[in-house]
């Protein structure tokens, strides 16, 4: 990889829409630089056979089945609501025909 340049850093950084003061460009243009060297040293790495992964440790979710079940509090909830009709809440009108 060559050498990064104050002018790569700021060309990166216009096409990123960042606003560096040019007092900062030495000290990124170091930091990539570095950075990039790392990325060199990682594609050296063999990783034939290694299957691809999205991270470090596998997360599994914990599921359940779902399963549907009376509340034994429904009709005190439908109870509460200003104006009930049948099983439902009735709420007041908010499209226009």
């Amino acid at each position: 990889m060559g050498k990064i340049t104050a002018e790569d850093v700021r060309k990166v950084a216009q096409l990123a829409r960042l606003d560096l003061p040019e007092a900062k460009i030495a000290t990124y243009t170091g930091q990539l630089e570095r950075i990039l060297d790392y990325v060199a040293q990682l594609e050296q790495v063999d990783t034939e056979g290694v299957p691809p992964t999205t991270r470090a440790v596998e997360v599994v979710n914990v599921t359940r089945e779902d399963r549907v079940e009376a509340t034994p509090v429904r009709e005190d909830l439908l109870n509460e609501a200003p104006q009930r009709e049948g099983d439902f809440f009735r709420v007041p009108k908010i499209l226009a025909d």
